[in-house]
């Protein structure tokens, strides 16, 4: 089972190792990361994806809670939450299928943020399906480098 988890913590030295490790110790590969400050700078947010059984992220929930730096934590498996992810993806071009390409970008609402004379860099905000479906997409054209942010998410409401 897929598990995000929103993790307010003070913004000190040494917080996301001892985050990471709690995780690590209980047998969870963190499938996505991402760690930035909130609109509050003494305070950041740790959105972490993992996969694994329920009970066992229940015990690390509650030994995140118990961590001095941990303000609040959010499993986000009964919530309604938003969750975006961010790629930036270096695709080949060649004359013969740049309109193929450039009518991919744009049903995918996505951005070229750079041309040059043999590839594009696109930009690609979206769920991990919407991501991965453009890549797929994109795929026989030739992909020279694939860059992925951690997902990041919200509560809604």
């Amino acid at each position: 089972m897929r598990h995000t988890v929103s993790v307010l913590v003070e913004n000190k030295f040494g917080v996301l190792a001892r985050i990471s490790t709690l995780f690590a110790a209980r047998g969870f590969n963190i499938d996505s990361l991402n760690v930035s400050e909130t609109e509050d700078p003494a305070i950041s947010r740790m959105t972490i994806v993992v996969k694994g059984d329920y009970s066992i992220l229940e015990q690390v929930t509650k030994q995140l809670n118990k961590l001095v730096d941990v303000i609040k934590v959010n499993d986000f498996n009964n919530v309604e939450y938003v969750e975006r992810g961010l790629a930036l993806i270096k695709i080949n071009i060649k004359k013969s299928t740049r309109n193929e390409v450039l009518q991919l970008i744009e049903i995918f609402r996505s951005r070229i943020i750079d041309v040059s004379q043999d590839s594009i860099i696109v930009e690609i905000t979206g769920d991990g399906d919407k991501i991965r479906a453009f890549i797929k997409m994109v795929m026989p054209y030739g992909i020279k480098e694939t860059c992925k942010t951690g997902i990041v998410a919200l509560g809604r409401g």
